[in-house]
C-alpha cells in the first residue's frame, strides 16, 4: 500500500468514526452513560430510566432512585408503556411493549453543548389515570425542541398499580400513608430531570410541567405537592384539575376501598397481591373509573383545595385552559333528541335535586332547543370536566402572585380522512361512517395543535387553517416555557387574568381574540353549589 493510499485509508477511518459519533450522542448522567440518536438536528434519548422498576416488593412503593449502571446504556427506543386496559379505543403508541416496569422518560434536545442552559418542558399524558403513555406520537417533543426547548415526556404508574391504598401498605411507610404512587412517579421524574438535565444542555431552574386531562389533574396536584412544587418554574394545564367537585379522598376512605379490592381479588394480604402477575392483577382489578387523589400524608399532606386557598401551591407563572366543546351534548344523547327533563336529571345526579333548576337556569336552558344547542353543550362539558379547569384558574387568579394566563381553544377538527369514532382520551375505533363536523374543539383535540404534531394523526384531513392555528398555539407555548410570558413577535397580545379570572381569556383559533369570558356566571353558580356541599 502506497503512503498516499495509507493516508486515504486513515482519513476514511477518521471520517467514519466522526460519523458514528455524530449519529450517536452520549450524555453522562448521575446514573451512568446514555447513548441516544440524532434525528432532524436533535439529540433524542428514549427509554431513559428515572426510577427503579416498581416490580416485586417495589409494587406499591414510592419510586426508588435509579441504580447506577456500568458501560454505555442505549436510549434509542421507548421504554414499555404502563400496564393498562384498552379503555379508550385504539390509542397510538410508539412501542407495543407494556410492562409494570414502565418508569422511563424521553428527551428531545436541540442543545449543541452541555452549557446551552435551555428551558425544559415535561409533559404528562392524559387517559384518566387508566391509560396512555409518554410514547404516544401526539406528545412527541420534536416541534418544541426546534423552538429551542428541551422537551420531555414521562411515564407513570396508572390503574391499580399507581392508585391503590391499603392499611397494610400504610403500615409499611414512615408517613403511615399509601396510594398516589403514579403522582410520586411524576414527582420523581421531575426530580430526575432537575438533577440531570444540565448534562443534556438544559437549565434545571427552568422546568415547566404540563399535562392534558389526567395530565392536567396531575399538574394541579404537582404544583401543590411538597414533593414537587419547589422544582417547578412554570405550570401549564389543559382540561381539568383536582379542584373540581371530586376534590380529594381521605386516606381512611381510600384504605377502605383498598380492602374491598383485596377481597374482590381473593387475596388476604399485600404479599399475595404482590405475587400476582401484573396481567392477572390488571384484569381482575378492572378499574372502571378515574381513581381519586388521596390525602396520603406525603405527596398530598392535606386536601388540595386548602393548599390553593392558602396560596401554598407553587408561586410560578401559569398557563391554563381547555376546549370550548369539551363534551358535545350529542355524545351524551347518543342519537336521541335532548329534552329539558333530561338535562334536569343530569344536573340533579351531579349536584342534587335541590340544585337542578338553579343550574339549568345558570346555563340558560329553558327549552329543548337549548338542550340541543350551545347551552346544552356547555352543561355537558361542565358535568364532564370544565368546572375543574375553571376552578383551578379562579383560585390561581386569586392566590398566585405570578402571572396567570387563561385560554380557550376553539378550533374544531376538520373532516376525517377515514371513518373513525373519536374516543374521549384521544384514541379511536372503526366506524361505519365519518364522524360529523362539530362546532368547536372537543376534549383532547387541542393536543396535536399545541405540540405541533398534527402530522402524527392521519385520521383528519388537516387544512392550512389547522396548520396556522397549530403554529400560533405552539409559539405561545414555547414563549411561555422560555420566559413565563406567552407573548411574542407576531402574536396577538395576551394579558394575564390575575385578580379577575373572567377578564382576559385568549380564545385560540386561526385568529386568536382576547376577550371577557362568556360563561363564567354559570360556572360561579356551579361553584356555589359544589362548595356549599363540602
Amino acid at each position: 500500500m502506497t503512503r498516499f493510499n495509507r493516508i486515504l485509508t486513515l482519513l476514511a477511518v477518521v471520517l467514519m468514526a466522526a460519523s458514528a459519533v455524530a449519529q450517536n450522542p452520549r450524555v453522562t448522567t448521575k446514573n451512568g452513560v446514555l447513548e441516544g440518536k440524532y434525528e432532524q438536528g436533535l439529540c433524542i434519548f428514549l427509554g431513559v430510566p428515572f426510577a427503579q422498576p416498581p416490580v416485586g416488593d417495589l409494587r406499591w412503593v414510592a419510586p426508588q432512585p435509579v441504580k447506577a449502571w456500568q458501560g454505555v446504556r442505549e436510549a434509542k427506543e421507548y421504554g414499555p408503556n404502563p400496564m393498562q386496559e384498552p379503555v379508550f379505543g385504539d390509542m397510538a403508541f410508539g412501542t407495543k411493549k407494556m410492562s409494570e416496569d414502565c418508569l422511563y422518560l424521553n428527551i428531545w434536545s436541540p442543545a449543541k453543548s452541555a452549557s446551552d442552559n435551555l428551558p425544559v418542558f415535561i409533559y404528562f399524558n392524559g387517559g384518566g389515570f387508566m391509560a396512555g403513555s409518554g410514547s404516544e406520537p401526539r406528545y412527541a417533543g420534536d416541534a418544541l425542541a426546534h423552538e429551542g426547548i428541551i422537551a420531555i415526556t414521562a411515564n407513570y404508574r396508572m390503574d391499580i398499580f399507581g392508585c391503590y391504598a391499603n392499611k397494610e401498605l400504610s403500615k409499611e411507610t414512615s408517613y403511615k400513608g399509601s396510594g398516589n404512587y403514579g403522582y410520586m412517579d411524576q414527582a420523581a421524574a421531575i426530580q430526575w430531570v432537575k438533577d440531570n438535565i444540565a448534562a443534556f444542555g438544559g437549565d434545571p431552574n427552568r422546568i415547566t410541567i404540563e399535562g392534558e386531562s389526567a395530565g392536567s389533574y396531575s399538574t394541579s396536584a404537582l404544583c401543590a405537592s411538597p414533593m414537587s412544587r419547589n422544582n417547578i418554574a412554570r405550570g401549564m394545564g389543559s382540561s381539568g384539575s383536582w379542584l373540581d367537585s371530586k376534590d380529594t379522598q381521605s386516606l381512611k376512605e381510600a384504605e377502605k376501598e383498598g380492602a374491598e379490592v383485596m377481597k374482590k381479588l381473593g387475596c388476604k394480604s399485600i404479599k399475595e397481591m404482590r405475587a400476582m402477575p401484573a396481567e392477572e392483577l390488571l384484569k381482575k382489578a378492572h378499574v372502571s373509573g378515574m381513581p381519586k387523589l388521596v390525602v396520603d400524608g406525603k405527596f398530598m399532606p392535606e386536601p388540595i383545595y386548602d393548599i390553593y386557598a392558602k396560596g401554598e401551591q407553587a408561586q410560578v407563572p401559569m398557563f391554563i385552559g381547555g376546549n370550548n366543546l369539551e363534551f358535545p351534548v350529542m355524545w351524551r344523547l347518543a342519537g336521541k333528541r335532548g329534552t329539558v327533563a333530561m338535562a334536569r336529571e343530569w344536573a340533579a345526579q351531579k349536584y342534587g335535586e335541590e340544585n337542578a333548576d338553579k343550574v339549568l337556569k345558570a346555563f340558560r336552558i329553558y327549552t329543548d332547543d337549548d338542550v340541543n344547542g350551545e347551552p346544552g353543550n356547555k352543561l355537558a362539558s361542565v358535568l364532564f370536566i370544565d368546572y375543574g379547569t375553571w376552578k383551578w384558574l379562579e383560585m390561581e387568579s386569586k392566590t398566585d402572585k405570578q402571572p396567570v394566563y387563561r385560554y380557550l381553544f376553539c378550533h374544531p377538527r376538520p373532516e376525517q380522512r377515514v371513518a373513525k369514532e373519536a374516543m374521549l382520551a384521544g384514541g379511536t375505533k372503526d366506524a361505519e361512517k365519518k364522524a360529523p363536523l362539530l362546532p368547536g374543539a372537543v376534549h383532547s383535540a387541542d393536543i396535536e395543535y399545541q405540540m405541533g404534531t398534527l402530522a402524527t394523526n392521519r385520521i383528519y384531513d388537516w387544512t392550512p387553517c389547522c396548520t396556522t392555528t397549530s403554529t400560533l398555539f405552539l409559539k405561545y407555548t414555547a414563549n411561555f416555557v422560555k420566559t413565563g410570558n406567552p407573548n411574542g413577535l407576531g402574536l396577538p397580545e395576551w394579558k394575564p387574568c390575575n385578580g379577575d379570572v373572567s377578564g382576559n381569556v385568549l380564545y385560540i383559533d386561526v385568529n386568536p381574540v382576547l376577550k371577557k369570558a362568556e360563561w363564567d356566571d354559570a360556572y360561579r353558580v356551579v361553584d356555589q353549589v359544589v362548595r356549599s356541599g363540602k
